[in-house]
């Protein structure tokens, strides 16, 4: 089995900020800004919306390197897609994660294939509640952090030819310019884990200090 460490999510400029890690210890990901169909205000951790729990943290969001307002219309790429809950389902969903170009050449290359594992890290801090409102945690540090994972169950090209099923037919590289691209590929979860069946395939972790890859005392990049 390949272990593959894969960055996602925010960075300083696709989003321009941390991740929130909620006081409950759930490790929330916000999929980078860009021009797909799905709006942060469309997907769901608890009660709240992801737009939600930005628009506590900061009003703007860093959208292809310049800060614009955040409004409850801004969309985003919701990929990797690894959380049940955060997103009205099509009977027959499993989580997947799409790549193309050179990051699916990559990986072409290094042979990754069915049974092979992403886990997936990127930029984090703990939050909490004060007057009501969800603020960064002025006692905590900027850091790395594993939040999620995927285990290979099938690796399919997306190309103009491709019958997507009804329940992918929502996620970014089905659609559009990406469609046409030869190389796009969704990985699509096992539904177990092939080492441990009663665990999912796919799926995020909760907070905890095994998950930080940081280095104590130094910048979140070493």
């Amino acid at each position: 089995m390949k272990v593959i460490l894969s960055r996602k999510g925010f960075d300083s400029a696709s989003g321009g900020y941390p991740s929130p890690i909620l006081p409950s210890g759930e490790m929330v990901s916000l999929p980078i800004p860009l021009d797909d169909d799905i709006r942060y205000s469309d997907l769901k951790i608890g009660r709240s919306t992801y737009y939600d729990i930005m628009a506590d943290l900061k009003h703007e969001i860093n959208s292809k390197g310049k800060w614009v307002d955040l409004n409850e219309a801004t969309r985003c790429h919701l990929d990797p897609d690894i959380h049940r809950e955060s997103f009205e389902r099509e009977p027959g969903w499993k989580a997947c994660f799409g790549q193309i170009d050179a990051a699916q050449s990559h990986l072409e290359n290094q042979r990754v294939t069915e049974g092979d594992l992403f886990l997936f890290f990127g930029w984090f801090r703990k939050t909490r509640y004060y007057n009501g409102k969800l603020e960064y945690d002025p006692q905590d540090r900027d850091l790395h952090a594993i939040f999620g994972y995927l285990q290979i169950g099938e690796i399919q090209k997306v190309n103009p030819s491709f019958n997507v099923p009804k329940w992918m037919a929502y996620h970014p590289h089905t659609k559009g310019w990406r469609r046409k691209n030869k190389t796009n590929t969704i990985y699509i979860a096992r539904g177990n884990l092939s080492w441990n069946e009663p665990l999912p395939g796919a799926g995020r972790f909760m907070f905890n200090n095994d998950l930080i890859l940081t280095k104590k005392g130094l910048s979140r990049s070493k």
